[in-house]
């Protein structure tokens, strides 16, 4: 295992004046780095467990998305996956050390690697040499379940837009008066970020600590832009690298059935459905992801040295 250096930290400034928060845990020689991009409302803070994982095995960049943790919102009023994939093209070009790279990104954070494979295809294959999708979606994100009838119901009635001006005008009133913490709330990730039978109190008072974090504001500007999200055409660019598919089995946010059906286009990959987990594997799961993450990288080697 090579020689950790120090931790260091920047500002990356994005093309509309953002700036996102970047962390770099640096290796000497490491022969390729490693980029995990959070989900939504969360933050760089989401991989604690793994970016210990590869602490002396790989570079490990980390970094807040726009609006998330210490990143500035920027310009835009309404963030798109669009943007945050550029945000990701721009960390790649000026913070991520030059060599390959393997990608790995969280529910928004995989749709985030899917909007820069779209946006910059030639990236895959020469300067992105593996890519890991962690309990995430290509598109159709609330097709099932009430929140799913309630879009559908809205769309057919002509309010859904209506619905989402008056959730972001309502936001910062809603912010002012919010109360954190609550059992209201930690019931409610309970049901839709574990699983069966992979949540501890102490491991779902962790997650909502952290998802709680992100302003209503910025929850609602995201808002859009993840009932809009259509990435399935560009997954035939993730063919040029090995890709590792992963979900657990009672993902409410993220099924199952959204991980089958990318794989369906990526026949090369490797899929692990995790008994009993939900939308938070990678907490909750931690030796399954980290042992399906370091597999990746031997198979990205070798694809590279071949």
């Amino acid at each position: 295992m090579a020689t950790p250096a120090p931790t260091t930290s920047s500002r990356v400034r994005t093309d509309d004046g953002a700036e996102l928060h970047v962390e770099i845990d640096h290796v000497e020689s490491s022969p390729l780095s490693v980029v995990l991009v959070h989900g939504f409302t969360a933050s760089l803070e989401e991989f604690v467990l793994q970016r210990e994982t590869l602490r002396g095995r790989a570079t490990t960049v980390l970094y807040d998305c726009r609006g998330h943790g210490r990143s500035r919102r920027g310009r835009v009023r309404n963030p798109s996956i669009d943007q945050l994939g550029r945000d990701l093209g721009t960390v790649l070009d000026t913070a991520v050390p030059p060599g390959p790279v393997v990608l790995l990104g969280h529910s928004m954070g995989g749709m985030t690697i899917m909007a820069l494979a779209r946006r910059r295809p030639e990236l895959f294959g020469d300067r992105v040499v593996g890519t890991f999708l962690l309990a995430t979606s290509s598109g159709g994100l609330v097709e099932q379940g009430a929140l799913g009838l309630a879009v559908r119901v809205l769309r057919r009635l002509g309010l859904l837009q209506l619905w989402l001006l008056l959730f972001q005008l309502w936001a910062p009133v809603l912010e002012r008066f919010r109360r954190r913490g609550t059992r209201v709330m930690r019931a409610y990730f309970r049901r839709y970020l574990f699983g069966r039978d992979d949540a501890t109190p102490e491991t779902v008072r962790q997650v909502q600590d952290l998802l709680e974090q992100t302003p209503l504001p910025v929850v609602a500007a995201f808002y859009q832009t993840l009932l809009d999200h259509d990435e399935q055409a560009s997954l035939h660019v993730l063919q040029a690298v090995p890709v590792t598919l992963l979900v657990g089995d009672a993902d409410r946010l993220t099924p199952v059935s959204h991980s089958r059906r990318m794989a369906l286009v990526l026949p090369d990959a490797e899929l692990v459905v995790v008994p009993g987990a939900g939308h938070s594997v990678n907490i909750t799961r931690r030796s399954v992801v980290d042992d399906a993450l370091l597999r990746l990288l031997d198979r990205a080697r070798t694809a590279r040295a071949a």
